[in-house]
């Protein structure tokens, strides 16, 4: 007899591998993963599987958005930009937030929703899954759009 894999035993599946890589990001770049440890994880292939380059420039995203992952090809392995609002060039230290999200996307590809995400950057920042959203948000309210979500 098949066995069948069920969609919530293949989520927490997921959702445990998720917070386990985050928790490695943390162990080998933490406890504050500020801007040059960012550079230095985005190197680092076991934590980021694929090229990521990070430019500030609002012009790919939407209104109110943060920040966004484009692929540069067809393939992963021909990496990303990952685009980031303009504002925050003069907030460095906040910019793993932002950027950590974006690598939950990244790392586990059309997979991964907004709370693996979440899971994902607050195992690698060290926080509760509820204070790192709270910190997106404030991060996010700074650029406003959310009127037209």
């Amino acid at each position: 007899m098949a066995r069948e894999l069920k969609s919530k035993t293949v989520r927490q599946c997921l959702r445990q591998e998720v917070a386990a890589k985050g928790l490695e990001i943390r162990h080998k770049y933490g406890p504050q993963i500020g801007w040059e440890e960012l550079g230095r994880l985005l190197q680092d292939r076991n934590c980021v599987p694929y090229p990521c380059e990070l430019k500030f420039d609002a012009a790919p995203l939407l209104p109110g958005e943060f920040a966004h992952p484009m692929a540069c090809g067809t393939t992963p392995d021909e990496g990303y930009i990952i685009y980031i609002h303009p504002i925050y060039a003069s907030q460095l230290p906040s910019v793993s937030y932002l950027v950590l999200h974006q690598l939950g996307f990244i790392n586990y590809g059309d997979s991964a929703t907004p709370d693996d995400a979440e899971v994902f950057g607050s195992s690698a920042l060290g926080l509760s899954k509820e204070d790192y959203y709270r910190a997106l948000c404030e991060l996010s309210a700074q650029i406003g759009g959310d009127e037209l979500v």
